[in-house]
């Protein structure tokens, strides 16, 4: 068992606030994220994460909204599933529709909240938390080892990482789910407007409320607009700081 002062230490390690990190540290890893996000096959292995996200948001929402959660898939092309049982129309089934497209920008946010305060540590011990909850409702193989090397990473740079390589992750990931989180909500009309995904969140968001499809997606990226300048915004601090233009 932790003594008295062992768990003193946890706590100041968990929620202590470390040092402000370069400025170029935020900006490289802002860059990198961008390129992440732009280029083809890097965005084909990293667009794992936004689903994890996507499907991660769906599953809260349902939870949050009294349905009965049966489980989520996570697939190898970068789909999701998030199965859950309720009334098929009403808030709940609203809420979690909705939530898909923009968990992985507010998640982001969340981030950058947290990166602001210079919490790096209670970030990254969080998403290991997150990550470790949602394992419990994998329910196929590629999913569950898509979520145990996710959270083996993040925790193994959480645990034995230098300060300034886990500055540099959380940055990094943080800037991703920011960035990345736009990007799906472009590639959703691009597809629904050749036919090719007529039973998109949107289109079922259309089915159980008086409002289109294309309003649900416009909806979804304005959220995640507006998340991403408000994260970058927080994000920028010590940018901000470096060149006098935000006062701490």
């Amino acid at each position: 068992m932790l003594s008295f002062d062992g768990l003193t230490d946890l706590w100041d390690r968990l929620f202590g606030a470390q040092p402000d990190p370069p400025p170029l540290l935020v900006l490289i890893t802002g860059l990198l994220a961008l390129v992440v996000v732009l280029t083809r096959l890097p965005w084909r292995i990293g667009r794992n994460a936004i689903t994890i996200a996507h499907e991660g948001g769906h599953a809260l929402a349902a939870l949050l909204t009294g349905r009965r959660l049966h489980g989520i898939r996570l697939h190898s092309d970068t789909s999701g599933l998030t199965l859950s049982a309720g009334r098929p129309t009403g808030f709940g089934m609203v809420l979690t529709l909705l939530a898909g497209y923009i968990a992985p920008s507010l998640v982001g946010l969340a981030g950058a909240w947290l990166l602001g305060g210079n919490r790096i540590t209670l970030l990254l011990w969080g998403a290991v938390v997150l990550l470790l909850a949602m394992l419990v409702m994998i329910r196929n193989v590629f999913g569950i080892v898509s979520i145990v090397v996710t959270t083996a990473v993040v925790l193994g740079v959480s645990w034995y990482a230098s300060p300034d390589v886990q500055a540099a992750f959380a940055y990094a990931g943080v800037w991703f789910l920011l960035i990345g989180g736009v990007r799906p909500v472009g590639e959703l009309q691009s597809l629904r407007s050749r036919g090719r995904m007529p039973q998109s969140d949107a289109d079922q968001l259309a089915g159980v409320t008086p409002l289109p499809a294309l309003f649900w997606v416009g909806l979804f990226g304005v959220i995640n607009l507006i998340a991403l300048l408000v994260g970058a915004t927080l994000l920028a601090g010590p940018i901000l700081t470096e060149f006098g233009l935000f006062a701490e």
